[in-house]
């Protein structure tokens, strides 16, 4: 199986949703592009939920680190990092697929990650669910219908559900009619809507949707689900200067998220108050995946 990724024009990266930066300050001498630090967030969630959160979580940086933080929710997760790779974001919360591409090929190093209510590196799981009344009520079942993924440099939203259907014996290429909705938000819209038969539901889609009252225990039939994944890493760019780079990666550990409200928390997948240390060897897990299934991570158009 071949994975590709389409690269970025500079109007695609311009049209991403940017959030505001923080009040402007004499900026410490270190800041980068001119005293701004400029954060990607691939968009896992619909933007008009993203952005308030990453906003109050740029202002918060900023004050810490001296230097203005401009969060920017890409356009997908392709977006950021071509982003990363063209030296437009020093800074990127990458999904753990998505991180291994970027490290692979935009000098992205990770370093944190979201807590638990233990304050340990959180965890978060894939699935593949249907509804009551689909046509699609076993894996087997698959064959021939409709199937939602999220977007294809997407961990939970196409790598893990690609896997699931190959161990059995389901070939994705050919034996189910896929799409890719654009996000988990809006892949789980398809399928709470009925318009596709069966689709991938990550855990943080499902805790997102049920504070807004969208999704509740019942409305949907779980056919397979994951182990434990390990959760989105907040990469920095590796050839920034190592003063720097340490700096921001204390700033960023020190921040205290219980400013954020626990329903804001609860979207972006933060189980506990605080970002804790992450490395690169975490996400060797995701690594063998893409070995298991043949994904070309070179094959870049």
């Amino acid at each position: 199986m071949r994975l590709r990724l389409s690269a970025i024009s500079a109007f695609a990266f311009a049209a991403a949703c940017t959030l505001a930066p923080a009040a402007s300050f004499a900026a410490e001498a270190d800041c980068p592009n001119d005293g701004t630090v400029r954060f990607g967030v691939e968009p896992f969630e619909a933007a008009p939920k993203l952005v308030p959160i990453y906003d109050s979580i740029g202002k918060l940086l900023s004050e810490k680190l001296g230097c203005k933080v401009e969060m920017q929710i890409t356009t997908n997760y392709n977006a950021e990092i071509e982003a990363m790779r063209a030296g437009k974001l020093e800074i990127g919360e990458f999904g753990p697929l998505g991180y291994v591409l970027a490290h692979q090929v935009a000098k992205a190093e990770a370093f944190a990650t979201a807590s638990n209510a233990k304050g340990e590196p959180d965890t978060y799981t894939a699935s593949i669910v249907t509804y009551p009344g689909s046509p699609v009520q076993s894996m087997k079942d698959l064959v021939g219908h409709t199937f939602a993924f999220s977007d294809p440099a997407s961990t939970s939203g196409h790598l893990y559900p690609v896997y699931a259907m190959r161990k059995a014996g389901i070939d994705p290429d050919k034996d189910i009619k896929g799409i890719y909705a654009g996000s988990h938000t809006a892949s789980f819209e398809a399928l709470r809507n009925h318009k596709v038969d069966a689709g991938e539901l990550n855990s943080q889609q499902r805790a997102s949707s049920a504070i807004n009252g969208s999704y509740k225990e019942g409305d949907f039939i779980t056919l397979w689900q994951s182990d434990p994944i390990p959760n989105d890493p907040i990469a920095i760019r590796s050839d920034l200067p190592e003063a720097f780079k340490k700096r921001f990666i204390e700033a960023f550990l020190s921040l205290d998220l219980s400013k954020l409200s626990a329903d804001d928390r609860k979207i972006i997948g933060v189980g506990g108050l605080k970002y804790v240390p992450q490395t690169d060897a975490a996400y060797n897990i995701v690594r063998d995946l893409v070995s298991t299934l043949n994904i070309d991570l070179n094959k870049l158009d």
